[in-house]
């Protein structure tokens, strides 16, 4: 089988398409997969590192705000398509995936013009306009959250499947990664990141923690501020006069998460599609800040389709202070049944054969 997977901008998109391919590669090992995405994307960066190759077109958002800048958006729509029939007409793929991302539309588009079968996944739980105008081009939508089908014109072609996660979330226990990290069998274990670049309210709202927690017996802190908050954040901790402990632990980025995911107790964090899937098929109780900064307010439906379940606490942003996330986290920590309860709830929240279901979902 010949596959093209595109999907692009965030990992949010990169990663369930790099989990669709290693699915179908596990499946049937002849198959030749390749990637289209866009140079200013992470998916130039991320998806050669997971072995694959990848092309690119042009692409670019809608602005809504800026009309005029819609020219150049379809302009760029324009050239993508007309590249990516070029790709295709070479390639000669079986079938095309999208997972999102403004690539998807001229890739899809273009598969669709040559009369190649077509797929999409949607991850969040309000799906992005991309998706909601390809459906028609498509022989089927997954989707990661089953609230997203409301959305869906048609109806007929909607498949739940959950988002594909990494093997590698699957793989890794509880105790084992706490010895790989060198965290004691029971301590209380907190996991908080904000992503990549982190989130500047999350990390504020932290340094509570890190005063209340920092040298307490019996509990770990792991606080990935992102690469752009990391100086400031212990600069601010230093200005506090807190000499840290060894019991919390400030990281630039958090790398392996898979293990730290594991490990933990409870995280804290944004509520982006993946992540969310991330945090449940490890079966963690989370506390979910949504960032109120995305199209359709989609991060505050990931959680509440989470929280809706009892596998999550959602804490709006604007309710956010470092005074009610340590009461939210310490709440929880002296309440190991309530505790115990949500992890069970987060996992069942999300299917942990998102991947096999999208594969054989495309062979029926």
């Amino acid at each position: 089988m010949r596959v093209i997977m595109t999907g692009g901008g965030t990992g949010g998109h990169i990663y369930p398409a790099i989990a669709i391919a290693d699915k179908i590669l596990e499946k049937t090992h002849d198959s030749e997969i390749l990637f289209i995405g866009t140079l200013h994307g992470l998916e130039k960066d991320i998806v050669p590192k997971h072995g694959y190759p990848i092309k690119f077109v042009t692409a670019s958002g809608f602005h809504r705000k800026n009309m005029l800048k819609n020219f150049k958006t379809l302009h760029d729509y324009t050239g993508g398509k007309s590249k990516a029939i070029k790709i295709m007409r070479e390639f000669k793929p079986d079938i095309v995936i999208g997972t999102g991302g403004y690539v998807s539309a001229p890739v899809i588009k273009a598969a669709a013009t040559l009369g190649i079968p077509c797929y999409i996944h949607e991850s969040n739980a309000i799906p992005g306009m991309t998706n909601k105008m390809l459906e028609g081009c498509c022989e089927k939508v997954f989707l990661g959250f089953e609230e997203a089908a409301q959305y869906f014109k048609k109806q007929d072609k909607l498949v739940v499947t959950g988002n594909p996660v990494r093997s590698e979330f699957f793989t890794v226990e509880q105790n084992q990664a706490r010895e790989e990290l060198g965290i004691p069998k029971d301590d209380f274990t907190v996991l908080a990141f904000g992503g990549s670049q982190g989130a500047g309210r999350i990390n504020k709202a932290m340094l509570e923690l890190v005063k209340n927690y920092n040298g307490a017996a019996g509990v770990q802190v792991f606080f990935g501020t992102g690469k752009f908050y990391y100086d400031l954040i212990k600069q601010e901790i230093g200005d506090m006069d807190i000499e840290l402990s060894s019991n919390i632990h400030v990281m630039e980025y958090i790398n392996n998460m898979q293990y730290y995911l594991s490990a933990c107790d409870i995280v804290v964090s944004r509520s982006g599609a993946l992540t969310v899937s991330e945090i449940n098929i490890c079966g963690k109780p989370s506390i979910l800040i949504p960032s109120p900064n995305v199209t359709g307010d989609h991060q505050t439906f990931n959680a509440k389709a989470v929280a809706d379940k009892g596998g999550a606490i959602i804490l709006p942003e604007k309710d956010l202070s470092g005074e009610s996330l340590f009461r939210a986290v310490d709440d929880l920590k002296n309440d190991r049944t309530k505790l115990e309860a949500m992890a069970e709830q987060s996992r069942k929240t999300s299917p942990a054969d998102a991947a096999d279901i999208i594969y054989y979902s495309m062979l029926s």
